[in-house]
């Protein structure tokens, strides 16, 4: 058995979570917190310290999002096959992943770190234009991630070393 990355283990991601984290309702309800996340965050001007109960309600549900719905009856659907490309490439030790791949997603890595460090900017200064440029940034990067794992495991589950 493959040592699940730390990351992975916060959320509960074993080869059972991993699964269950292919339902659509998992991958697009948890998509859908980010503006959650955001206006908890933002809420510290209303709500001074009180705002830690919005904002640890919306991680506590990023938490457990990924192992609270079923396994899908089948993953013919680009949701789930954005999963297990993620699951590939967080698994990736030990299994030859194409160069095209490693280089796009080493990019679009950096380049979602530079858009949520200019949400973070933006919800530190209360800029609503860098907050949602951040937030919009976010979305459009780890969108385009998430099309690049679906790629990936498309191209690895014909490779004779892709992991199970």
């Amino acid at each position: 058995m493959v040592k699940e990355a730390p990351i992975a283990r916060v959320f509960g991601l074993d080869d059972e979570g991993w699964l269950k984290h292919t339902n659509p309702w998992s991958v697009w309800s948890r998509f859908a917190s980010l503006p959650l996340l955001v206006l908890a965050i933002w809420s510290r001007v209303w709500l001074g310290w009180y705002s830690l109960i919005p904002i640890g309600l919306v991680i506590f549900w990023l938490i457990i999002n990924p192992t609270l719905f079923r396994k899908p009856d089948n993953f013919d659907n680009w949701a789930a096959k954005a999963v297990l490309g993620e699951r590939i490439w967080t698994r990736s030790k030990g299994v030859s992943i194409p160069a095209h791949h490693k280089t796009a997603i080493r990019i679009l890595n950096l380049l979602q770190t530079l858009s949520g460090l200019v949400l973070a900017i933006g919800l530190w200064r209360l800029d609503l234009a860098f907050a949602l440029a951040g937030t919009v940034f976010v979305y459009l990067t780890k969108m385009w991630f998430l099309d690049r794992m679906v790629w990936l495991y498309q191209d690895m589950t014909d490779a004779p070393e892709a992991p199970s």
